[in-house]
């Protein structure tokens, strides 16, 4: 695929903070690692990838504004432009060797999502999108996964843990999902769930309780793959609410019907 000048800035950034996750993610067992809440840790490598990402960025686009995962919001000469970033989705991946993490970033263009980038450095696979251009893996075009009914699909989640979430609403959810789909999954890195649901790997993904920088990426993905994403009441509020309901329509459909039924 031909890259617009706008996604080679993002992937270039990308790439360049990915190098010093690989280093860190090899190193995993010296990481300096701080506690900054119940289950929620965060690194000396995931506050670099976000350093390498805006100071990359900031060069590129030198009036954006950003809305970071660590450093929160900088506002930028450019009010009609935002950077939306998570420098490490799936820290607590990262922290126990897991190889299922990636850097997340998005552009938001006069509130509107117009581009994402989802990359995981140890698979080097390279999920971007652009509004109007398609979403792509590698160079190869993505489709969401055709499957009609549940009792075919695999669904991808997120599950609540200590101190964060509705565990009782999740298990509610849970249960009445297992029971007509053909296996669920909880792989920790909502962006790259996201990002499978584009690449027709998940037929669905449904979860609350997620920070816009977790999923701004993935929506650009999913859409441009030519999948439905919405709030889990089904509407545009995504980032606002921190809950995503994603598939192609018919799943989308079923798959909101079931969680609905489960409040």
């Amino acid at each position: 695929m031909a890259r617009s000048a706008l996604l080679n800035v993002m992937v270039d950034a990308v790439r360049k903070a990915a190098r010093s996750l690989t280093r860190d993610f090899g190193e995993v067992e010296n990481l300096q690692v701080s506690l900054k809440g119940p289950g929620d840790f965060v690194s000396a490598a995931d506050r670099r990838s976000e350093e390498i990402l805006k100071q990359e960025l900031m060069k590129a686009r030198p009036g954006y504004g950003f809305l970071l995962e660590e450093q929160g919001v900088i506002e930028g000469t450019d009010d009609q432009h935002r950077w939306l970033i998570d420098p490490l989705d799936g820290t607590t991946n990262f922290l126990h060797g897991i190889p299922q993490f990636a850097i997340s970033v998005a552009l938001e263009r006069q509130g509107q999502l117009v581009a994402g980038v989802v990359y995981n450095p140890v698979t080097d696979e390279l999920f971007v999108a652009e509004r109007g251009g398609g979403a792509f893996l590698n160079d190869r075009r993505l489709r969401v996964a055709n499957r009609q009914n549940l009792y075919d699909s695999v669904i991808a989640t997120g599950i609540p843990f200590i101190g964060h979430g509705d565990h009782q609403k999740y298990l509610k959810q849970q249960r009445a999902v297992m029971a007509e789909v053909a296996g669920i999954r909880r792989f920790g890195a909502a962006a790259l769930d996201l990002a499978w649901v584009a690449a027709g790997r998940f037929d669905g993904f449904w979860e609350g309780s997620l920070n816009t920088w977790d999923i701004a990426a993935g929506i650009v993905l999913i859409r441009e793959a030519g999948g439905f994403v919405t709030d889990l009441s089904g509407g545009d509020k995504m980032l606002e609410t921190g809950s995503v309901l994603a598939g192609n329509e018919v799943i989308h459909r079923k798959l909101g019907a079931l969680l609905a039924k489960a409040e």
